[in-house]
């Protein structure tokens, strides 16, 4: 399942005006974010759809993608996965508490240079097996 997908834009302001409007028919709304920076939006389930400012600062890629995983060890499988398949690594599997305490991810860049994330956002279920 998809968690996130962070696409580039180029007029934040415009462009959260336009979300906020364009979603609040289908019930989604704004989220969090950071002025300037990126918005994210709530668009059910747990998953959220971002928008980032196009000329933000790396690791930031124009396309962004989040699958979730439902365990750690899928984020390791993914990630080792994906560079025997060639793509570029773009941060390790590990912990990212600054995404949250039980944020476990991985980041590789795809052929086409998008930012590929593995991610799972609960303990660690690994630990006790």
């Amino acid at each position: 399942m998809i968690d996130h997908i962070t696409i580039a834009v180029g007029d934040l302001a415009k462009s959260k005006i336009f979300y906020e409007t364009a979603f609040s028919p289908l019930g989604y709304a704004l989220s969090f974010g950071k002025e300037d920076v990126f918005w994210a939006f709530d668009i059910g389930n747990g998953c959220l759809f971002e928008i980032q400012q196009a000329d933000s600062q790396p690791p930031l890629t124009p396309v962004h993608i989040a699958f979730r995983a439902s365990k750690r060890s899928e984020v390791e499988a993914f990630y080792h996965a994906a560079l025997e398949a060639g793509a570029r690594d773009h941060g390790a599997p590990g912990p990212r508490p600054h995404y949250g305490p039980d944020y476990f991810a991985c980041f590789v860049l795809d052929p086409d240079g998008h930012n590929i994330e593995a991610m799972i956002n609960q303990p660690d279920t690994d630990a006790s097996i």
